[in-house]
């Protein structure tokens, strides 16, 4: 709670804030190197691409128009077992996954606590490895299950990260590891050639986790270079800046997919060498950030609340007072808990466009990459006039307009006609201006809610709501689909997800959550 001491450190934090603005412009551009694999390959080629390869294994020779309904196994010799074998494993896996999230619930409120949350990990994760080894898969979505999986382990995994990232002396070094390896693994993906899915889900996977981590740090680091009046616009002009290069690249994609011979290529290739620049564009760009912040330096273990065991050790031990201590921030844990309902539908509308838009309606590559290109440029604008929105509105009440227009969005996209292309880009056009707008304040809003010198174990919290719980929306997609065999009524189903994370957000009261972290209240709420 807000206290004398928290008060005495706010003319020093203003003075850091001063010293450390000229790491605004490097920190800008780790939104310009990572978007290239959040476009090219999360929203535009991933998807489809192994969606043929999947098909071709199922359905060898089918023509990618036609509808496949062969399942496939992660593991072939699945194939011979009996069925209630992964229906069990789904009991088990929905029924575990319950009661870890019931007893991690009553260890933040401080009641008793039915069941030790760490002794449901342990079978849990059994259960899901049986599942995901046994179940039969639909070729149509290995797509979004794939998604499922990367963030489910996405969701394990970047908590830690960020109890670790805070007791790094130099984030900049964490940020360049992460990335490097999720580069790795995109350029990984320019070898996903003939039936082989399960090596191209495997690198998506690895990329998706290495995507989580860097961002836990770079989220963090706003925190530490940006003051309050300031976020809003910072980080707007960040996911500007990444639309533009994401979009700039995948301009470049265009041209490659829809006239592979200027390249000498097939069109399969073509998209195994945009999977390619991707990976190359998120590697080398990440050397801007990388350099510039180097000389910026982490939190003092002495500021850290855990006690001060090492690296690894404490960074477990400060995990562990995180979860004792949100009972603290009731507005932050609403805030986490609107926003892993909002952004599980941002996150599956994203990454499946490009699935509804070549499955359900019948465009080609070429026309997907052109209207993503749309999309993504419409958002750099749209990002910039929602951080002047947020100015004059407030972070808050913005977000919740947004939230109206996203579930507009999903009922229009329920009626667009097939093969109707003008629609489908003005859909497009409304989805860019809300996009950046609401992804960018969420992630401001959301630093004014975190307690000083524990960002990045905050910001862990919130990448695991985007990176490693979107997998609610991915699996309702996936799921939906499989039952109906349409993906109209998979895409409208999402509406849920902006429904119950408008209603939560509603009930945040930011500025008493503000005070609650001990941060200084910004001119506007």
């Amino acid at each position: 709670m807000w206290n004398a001491s928290r008060m005495t450190t706010q003319s020093e934090r203003v003075d850091a804030y001063a010293e450390t603005a000229r790491y605004h412009r490097p920190w800008y551009w780790y939104d310009w190197a990572n978007s290239a694999f959040v476009t090219t390959v999360g929203t535009v080629l991933f998807g489809p691409y192994i969606t043929t390869v999947a098909k071709e294994a199922a359905c060898p020779g089918i023509s990618s128009d036609d509808k496949c309904s062969t399942p496939l196994y992660v593991v072939p010799a699945a194939e011979g077992l009996p069925g209630w074998v992964s229906t069990l494993a789904l009991v088990a896996v929905t029924v575990l996954l319950a009661l870890l999230v019931v007893g991690i619930v009553a260890y933040v409120r401080g009641t008793r606590v039915p069941v030790r949350p760490a002794a449901v990990v342990v079978p849990l994760a059994l259960a899901a490895v049986v599942l995901v080894l046994t179940a039969p898969l639909d070729p149509g979505s290995i797509a979004p299950y794939t998604v499922t999986l990367a963030t489910i382990a996405s969701a394990l995994i970047l908590i830690v990260i960020g109890a670790i990232a805070d007791r790094s002396r130099r984030p900049a070094r964490l940020l360049g590891l992460f990335a490097w390896v999720g580069s790795a693994a995109t350029i990984g993906l320019f070898f996903l050639v003939g039936t082989n899915w399960r090596f191209g889900a495997a690198m998506m996977i690895i990329a998706s986790i290495s995507l989580g981590g860097s961002l836990v740090v770079y989220d963090a680091i706003l925190c530490r270079v940006a003051s309050p009046d300031d976020r809003d616009r910072v980080s707007s002009r960040g996911w500007a800046l990444g639309y533009l290069g994401g979009g700039l690249l995948l301009a470049i994609n265009l041209v490659i997919v829809s006239a592979p011979d200027l390249v000498g290529a097939s069109t399969e290739t073509a998209v195994r060498v945009s999977l390619l620049s991707a990976g190359l564009w998120w590697g080398v760009f990440t050397l801007i950030p990388v350099i510039g912040m180097w000389s910026l330096r982490g939190t003092p273990a002495g500021e850290l609340d855990a006690p001060r065991a090492g690296m690894v050790r404490g960074s477990v031990a400060q995990l562990g007072h995180t979860f004792r201590d949100l009972r603290n921030y009731p507005n932050t844990l609403l805030f986490l808990l609107a926003y892993l309902f909002f952004n599980d539908g941002i996150q599956t509308v994203i990454t499946s466009s490009s699935l509804y838009g070549s499955e359900q309606l019948g465009f080609g590559q070429s026309q997907l990459i052109a209207l993503i290109l749309v999309v993504q440029f419409v958002a750099f604008g749209g990002a910039l006039l929602f951080g002047w929105l947020a100015g004059r509105w407030g972070a808050w009440r913005t977000i919740l307009r947004s939230l109206i227009a996203w579930g507009a969005i999903v009922v229009a996209a329920f009626f667009l006609p097939a093969e109707a292309f003008v629609p489908f880009v003005v859909l497009g056009v409304l989805i860019g201006i809300v996009l950046g707008g609401s992804q960018a304040l969420s992630r401001s809003l959301f630093s004014q809610l975190v307690p000083h010198t524990r960002e990045a174990e905050f910001f862990a919290l919130y990448q695991a709501m985007e990176r490693g719980t979107s997998w609610f929306g991915a699996f309702l997609f996936g799921f939906v689909h499989q039952v109906t065999h349409s993906y109209r009524p998979a895409i409208v189903a999402l509406i849920i997800f902006f429904v119950l994370g408008y209603v939560l957000l509603r009930r945040v009261d930011v500025r008493q959550g503000i005070l609650d972290a001990g941060n200084e209240i910004p001119r506007v709420v």
